[in-house]
């Protein structure tokens, strides 16, 4: 397989299914962000923290896969002409949800009650967690706007939102595990 193929020096790509768009179009702005949110991701599991971290951020990356398949598929091409789903084996479940909300939930337990907003920072590794963050948020807006002009599985959109949430929590914890400091925002009076 060749890396380039000459066929988008006209600015135009192709989706999942062979229709061509502009590179600009919100499918591809959506799922190129979370393309980005993986590779951020994947910055977080090279630094030195907790295999267990390791595991689920490996698996988060698969998912994030998936979500980029869902989104470069457009809804007049999620079924073949034979009739079956193009993406039938893949897909974000019920219980990929609930594996972040798990990992949250086991990660509040040792952290103290958030009583402030808390300022990115602290720590390289934490940092890249907001950063991640940040990014996954944008990728759901994205999803979200994509969503109000083609339809989009609600459950992506879910798994991107409840994944941020993680990100927030895994800084934290990050936080908490490295003796960083974690500076509350206080608001001017």
């Amino acid at each position: 397989m060749k890396i380039y193929t000459k066929t988008g020096d006209s600015g135009t790509t192709s989706l999942f299914g062979g229709t061509r768009v502009p590179k600009d179009h919100i499918r591809i702005e959506s799922y190129g962000t979370v393309d980005e949110l993986n590779s951020h991701i994947g910055l977080i599991r090279d630094q030195e923290i907790g295999s267990h971290y390791k595991e689920i951020l490996i698996e988060i990356q698969d998912r994030l896969f998936t979500v980029g398949a869902i989104l470069a598929t457009p809804p007049e091409k999620e079924v073949l002409k034979s009739g079956e789903l193009r993406l039938k084996k893949l897909g974000i479940i019920d219980s990929d949800i609930e594996l972040l909300e798990n990992e949250i939930d086991q990660m509040e337990e040792s952290l103290p009650p958030m009583t402030h907003f808390v300022l990115p920072g602290g720590n390289t590794t934490v940092s890249y967690c907001h950063i991640a963050r940040c990014v996954c948020r944008r990728a759901e807006r994205l999803a979200v706007h994509l969503n109000h002009i083609e339809p989009v599985n609600e459950i992506t959109i879910t798994y991107l939102n409840r994944l941020s949430d993680y990100l927030f929590v895994l800084a934290r914890k990050l936080s908490n595990d490295l003796n960083a400091d974690e500076v509350k925002w206080v608001p001017r009076k």
